[in-house]
Formats: C-alpha cells, structure tokens, sequence
C-alpha cells in the first residue's frame, strides 16, 4: 500500500503541511517495502490560481492509495478529489510523519 502525505519536508521528523493545494511535499511511503520517495510541490506556492487542481493532478500521477494531510482540500482540490480512488484522512496537521502514520494506523485521523 502506497500512503501520501503533505508534508514541509522529505523525512520521517518532517511535520505535516496542514495544506493540500500548496503543500511543500509530497512524501510517499511504501508501506510493504519501507520505502520512500518524494515530489517537490513548492513551484506551485507561486501560482495564483489553480494551486489546489494541479497539486491533486500531480498527487493522482504518484498513485498513492491513501492520501494523509492536515486540513483537507479546498473546494476546487475537492473537485477534483470526488471521484479519485484513493482514501483521504485529515487531522495530522500538526503532526511529523511518523507520528501522522502512527496516527492513521490506529484510527484516530478523520476520513474526509
């Protein structure tokens, strides 16, 4: 299972960016393999419109299978959320990764 987070950094000790649109990071963990990789997202901090469609786009390309994030999508991310096949779950914003995870696996994040 490939998990995403939006996150200000690329480490385990990285916190969380409670924003969708305008995230840092992308951070994906391969939860089978241990693994991690990253996408660089903070080009999109200077877009005046469109932050919240493109940084999904972007994300839906990665193929992650469950999305992590602080607040949510805004409206138009929403959009374009509604019929992705990935498992959203908010709440972690002001948390690391590592402790957004741990947050997720025992059920205290909010499906959105």
């Amino acid at each position: 299972m490939k998990i995403a987070f939006t996150t200000k950094g690329t480490e385990w000790d990285s916190m969380m960016d409670p924003r969708l649109g305008r995230t840092e990071f992308i951070l994906l963990y391969d939860d089978e393999t241990g693994e991690f990789s990253h996408y660089d997202n903070r080009a999109i901090e200077h877009t005046a419109h469109g932050a919240g469609p493109k940084t999904v786009q972007k994300l839906l390309e990665l193929n992650p299978d469950i999305l992590i994030t602080g607040n949510g999508p805004g409206g138009n991310a929403a959009a374009v959320l509604k019929n992705a096949p990935l498992k959203i779950y908010i709440g972690a914003g002001e948390m690391t990764v590592k402790e957004a995870l741990s947050a997720y696996k025992n059920g205290e994040l909010m499906s959105f």
